[in-house]
C-alpha cells in the first residue's frame, strides 16, 4: 500500500498505543507463572502477535479478551517446537535463550530482515554453555540443547534484547545463573524494564544474578504501559505545529524512548543527540532535527541492523524531501532545511513510514510514502489515527 499525503498540521486527542516492549515482556513471564494471569493491552501488533504465537507453541494457552489477553501457564513443555516469530527481532532474541534454558529443540522461523539481523555474540555463548545452533536454512534457525548454569557473558553495545532473553532464561534454570556484562551496556532503561517485569512475578535479578530453583508468580492482573516509542510521533508533529493531546503515558515509565521528551526541548538550537540509548528514536528525531536547527546524532551504529538499515533509510527519507543529511560510520549529521515533498520508500520499516508521514505535515508539497502498510508492525491503526487527527491522504494499492 502506497500513500500520498496532502501537508497540513493534525490536531485532535490520541491515546498512545500498548508498549510492545512491555508486553512481549509480561506475556513471557506469564506463560511461564504459577497460575492465570490476566494481561490489560488494548492494541495488538504483528510483533506481540509472534511473541504469543511462539509461547502458545510452547504449550502456553493465551486467549484474548475484551481488553488484552488471558495467559494460562504452559502445563507440560514440549520436547521439540517450531516457533514462528515473523519478522520481530524481539521475540527471537528473547525466546531463543529461553528455549536454550528449557531444552526444547527448536526451529524458529524468520521473515523479513530478521535473518539478516545480528545474533553474535549470543549465538557463541550459548553454544559455549552448552546449546547447539545451527541455520538449516536462510530463513530458519535451529536450537538443540539445555543452557547450564553459571556465569554468562555478553557484550553489552549490540543488543539489550541478548540481555533480556539471558535473564527470562535464567529465571526459567534450576541453576544459579550471573550474566557478566562485557564493555559500555546501551539501552540500558530496556534491561530495566525487563527486570521490573520480572520484579512482577517475584523474580529478583539484582545485578544480573538470579538464584537457583527461582520461579515465576503471578501477581493475578498486570497492565500495560502506553508506548512512549510510537507516541514520540506526535509529539515530534507537536513540536513541528501540530497540536495533539497524547493521553495513557506514564511519566515515571522505565522505557528509554520517554527520553524523546527531553531531546524535542533540546531543539531550540543545534543539539548533539547520543543514539545509544533511544536508536528507535532517530528516524522521528531526525525529521524534528531537519525542520529545526539541524543535529548531530552519535553512536548510530545498531541502526545498520534494525528493520531496514535506518542509517540509510534515514538518510533517503531526507533527501527524498530535499534536506541534506550525511553519515560516516558512527555519526549522522541533519542540516537544518524545509521539506520541498517528493517520494519516500518506507524499506519495510515502520518507524520510516511513520516518520515521512509526521514530515508531510511541514512539507511544501505532497509526500508519498511507499510501503506505508509496514506501520502494522508496530501500530497497525496508525493512519486511520493520522487521518482522525486531519491527516489528509489517498492510498493505492500495489
Amino acid at each position: 500500500m502506497d500513500i500520498v499525503i496532502t501537508p497540513g498540521k493534525l490536531r485532535g486527542k490520541v491515546q498512545a498505543i500498548a508498549s510492545k516492549s512491555h508486553a512481549h515482556r509480561l506475556l513471557i513471564c506469564a506463560a511461564f507463572a504459577d497460575s492465570q494471569t490476566s494481561i490489560i493491552c488494548q492494541q495488538t501488533n504483528q510483533d506481540i502477535e509472534a511473541t504469543v504465537d511462539c509461547l502458545r507453541s510452547l504449550d502456553a494457552c493465551i486467549k484474548r479478551t475484551d481488553n488484552g489477553f488471558l495467559v494460562t501457564p504452559a502445563n507440560v513443555i514440549p520436547s521439540a517446537a517450531t516457533l514462528n516469530c515473523c519478522e520481530s527481532g524481539s521475540t527471537l532474541r528473547f525466546m531463543l535463550p529461553i528455549v536454550g534454558a528449557l531444552g526444547v529443540d527448536t526451529t524458529f522461523l524468520m521473515e523479513g530482515r530478521l535473518p539478516q539481523r545480528p545474533l553474535s555474540p549470543l549465538w557463541e555463548e550459548m553454544e559455549r554453555m552448552g546449546c547447539t545452533l545451527t541455520r538449516p536454512t536462510a530463513n530458519t534457525l535451529r536450537c538443540q540443547g539445555t543452557l547450564s548454569g553459571g556465569t554468562f557473558k555478553i557484550s553489552g553495545n549490540v543488543s539489550s534484547q541478548f540481555i533480556t532473553g539471558l535473564l527470562f532464561a535464567g529465571a526459567l534454570m534450576k541453576h544459579e545463573v550471573t550474566i557478566e556484562i562485557v564493555g559500555k551496556l546501551e539501552s540500558k532503561p530496556y534491561i530495566e524494564l525487563t527486570q521490573q517485569a520480572l520484579a512482577q512475578f517475584g523474580v529478583r535479578s539484582d545485578g544480573y544474578h538470579i538464584e537457583k530453583n527461582t520461579s515465576f508468580h503471578s501477581p493475578g492482573q498486570l497492565y500495560v504501559e502506553g508506548d512512549w516509542s510510537n507516541a514520540a510521533f506526535f509529539l515530534a508533529a507537536n513540536a513541528l505545529g501540530s497540536h495533539i493531546d497524547i493521553s495513557n503515558l506514564n511519566p515515571a515509565s522505565t522505557q528509554g524512548d520517554k527520553a524523546v521528551v527531553t531531546v524535542l526541548e533540546q531543539m531550540q538550537s543545534y543539539v548533539i543527540i547520543d543514539a545509544a540509548d533511544i536508536p528507535d528514536l532517530v528516524p522521528i528525531l531526525s525529521v524534528a532535527a531537519a525542520c529545526k536547527h539541524g543535529a548531530v546524532f552519535t553512536n548510530i551504529q545498531r541502526l545498520r541492523t534494525k528493520e531496514s538499515d535506518r542509517v540509510a533509510s534515514v538518510l533517503n527519507l531526507l533527501k527524498a524531501l530535499d534536506c541534506d543529511a550525511c553519515a560516516n560510520e558512527n555519526t549522522m549529521t541533519v542540516l537544518p532545511c524545509r521539506f520541498t515533498g517528493g517520494t519516500v520508500d518506507a524499506c519495510g520499516d515502520h518507524r520510516i513510514a511513520m516518520a515521512a508521514a509526521i514530515a508531510a505535515t511541514s512539507a511544501d508539497s505532497p509526500v508519498t510514502v511507499l510501503g506505508a502498510h509496514c506501520v502494522a508492525k508496530s501500530y497497525p491503526a496508525f493512519w486511520e489515527e493520522y487521518k482522525r487527527l486531519g491527516g489528509n491522504y489517498e492510498q493505492y494499492i500495489r
